[in-house]
């Protein structure tokens, strides 16, 4: 088979590197992302897919699909967990520890080779941040959660699958561990098996059970109870407009969280989520018994090669029926001073967050109050890059612009300060972020919002509303509900069945 590099080129590479990728590319003309995940992963307790509708109206030329872990990573407070699935490395435990910089260390210590033939993303710490990690990068109190949670959990898979869109190929990348006493060859070998067992099953059918009506539709209908009563909400809006009025802050963002019991068969939940609500972020994560399924229409940081880039949202309008419409709500957008102030602002802590790890001068808004369109929505988006400082790498970058001000508030570290204060629970998964730490440096993630969160028959959805001086208790609480409602419809789309 035409495996790469070649076996004199793979034992020159390893030599010199712990990690070495082997790969084969195919054409792939008749499936998508989505069929060739449910052919490989619907049974893998550690997997994911990741897609992209650029703008909310083209999907993006690469999607990814990873599993079978090499090794994986969990920490809760303090704490963290490695597991190994690879005789290349050893289960491990510590405790007191910053977990980003433990991730950074295990990540550093595989000494991965690249590869030129292969694209941007190819292999690397796959996972999410919970928005509890915030006090690893700001002086933050522990805030009590009343979930089974890790605040942050990664894989770094040794199966790596690029479905490139254009090209209509799937390059399947294996990633070899050099484990010593076993001889190159073996190891070349064993790899070049492993991913042509994956190509057979990618050139099989779809598996039948995913056809079967039995896991579409459900007889009983979702219903979705909040963690905290209307009239809370109201109070917390109106005890964070007496900070707002006393100068603490700014604006400060305020959610609340929708739990429901469910026997949905969550890939045909992502399938639903993707269909109804399209995004640049689209995600089926799955750690262990924590499954991530989003849509997500904001990156939080994206690093690639030396250049970094936020893209802050802020300022949202429905679609409209006729294409007038559509415009006549643009420019009502764009008009509205409250929603211009409001981006301007966290375009500025954007750039703020940015300038703290970029070289001095280098920082730029770009774009600035562009309206992109979604699938029912549209939103007012601006650009910030900055180039990297020489001594700081992708870990620094995402310690500097977690979580995002669009989830957060500002002035920042005050906002979630009164965010600890005034909502009830921690809040988990959600505003914090999905996405890699590449092998090669790069680093892409998206806001953990648009989100469900499931764990066995629990399913939960939190939506947030940016509280400011002139804000409206009713108005801000029916604004969750709106944020919550696509993901809602993605349910009810399951529940009539499709």
């Amino acid at each position: 088979m035409n495996h790469q590099p070649d076996f004199q080129t793979f034992c020159r590479t390893q030599k010199g590197f712990g990690l070495v990728p082997v790969h084969r590319t195919i054409i792939s003309d008749l499936d998508t992302p989505l069929t060739l995940f449910a052919k490989i992963c619907t049974d893998k307790q550690h997997s994911f897919l990741f897609e992209s509708m650029e703008g909310g109206e083209k999907w993006g030329r690469y999607s990814f699909i990873g599993f079978d872990p090499l090794v994986t990573f969990e920490s809760t407070d303090s704490e963290t967990k490695i597991k190994s699935y690879s005789a290349a490395f050893k289960d491990q435990k510590e405790a007191k520890v910053n977990p980003l910089d433990s991730l950074k260390t295990i990540l550093a210590g595989f000494k991965a080779a690249e590869d030129p033939d292969l694209p941007k993303f190819c292999g690397g710490a796959v996972g999410f941040l919970g928005y509890e990690m915030v006090r690893f990068m700001e002086e933050l109190p522990k805030k009590n959660t009343n979930h089974k949670m890790p605040d942050s959990s990664f894989m770094v898979p040794r199966i790596v699958l690029v479905h490139d869109s254009f090209k209509q190929t799937v390059t399947v990348v294996c990633w070899v561990a050099d484990q010593p006493g076993k001889e190159s060859e073996q190891q070349y070998r064993e790899a070049g098996e492993k991913i042509d067992t994956v190509i057979a099953l990618l050139r099989a059918p779809v598996p039948p059970a995913f056809h079967e009506s039995s896991i579409y539709g459900c007889e009983d209908e979702h219903v979705f109870t909040s963690n905290m009563e209307q009239s809370v909400f109201y109070d917390m809006v109106e005890k964070a407009r007496e900070y707002i009025k006393a100068g603490d802050i700014i604006q400060v963002v305020l959610s609340q969280r929708f739990h429901t019991k469910t026997t949905i068969n969550p890939l045909v939940l992502y399938r639903a989520l993707r269909h109804i609500n399209p995004s640049p972020y689209l995600f089926y994560l799955q750690l262990g018994d924590l499954i991530q399924i989003g849509s997500s229409p904001e990156i939080l940081v994206r690093k690639e090669g030396d250049v970094i880039e936020l893209r802050p949202i802020a300022g949202t309008r429905k679609r409209g029926k006729t294409v007038e419409e559509d415009h006549a709500l643009e420019k009502e957008l764009l008009e509205d001073p409250k929603e211009t102030a409001e981006h301007l602002m966290l375009v500025d802590l954007g750039r703020n967050d940015v300038g703290r790890i970029a070289k001095d001068g280098s920082v730029e808004v770009t774009d600035l109050l562009v309206v992109e369109r979604y699938s029912h929505v549209m939103h007012i988006v601006s650009g910030v890059k900055g180039i990297i400082a020489e001594d700081k790498d992708q870990f620094d970058v995402m310690k500097a612009c977690f979580p995002a001000g669009t989830v957060s508030g500002a002035p920042k570290i005050r906002a979630m300060e009164i965010i600890d204060e005034l909502e009830p629970d921690g809040r988990g998964p959600y505003a914090g972020a999905v996405g890699y730490f590449g092998f090669s440096g790069n680093m892409d993630f998206c806001i953990t919002i648009r989100t469900f969160i499931m764990q066995h028959d629990d399913l939960w959805v939190q939506a947030g509303a940016g509280i400011v001086y002139d804000s409206e208790p009713e108005k801000e609480y029916e604004e969750t509900i709106n944020k919550s409602m696509g993901l809602r419809r993605a349910v009810k789309l399951v529940e009539k069945g499709f």
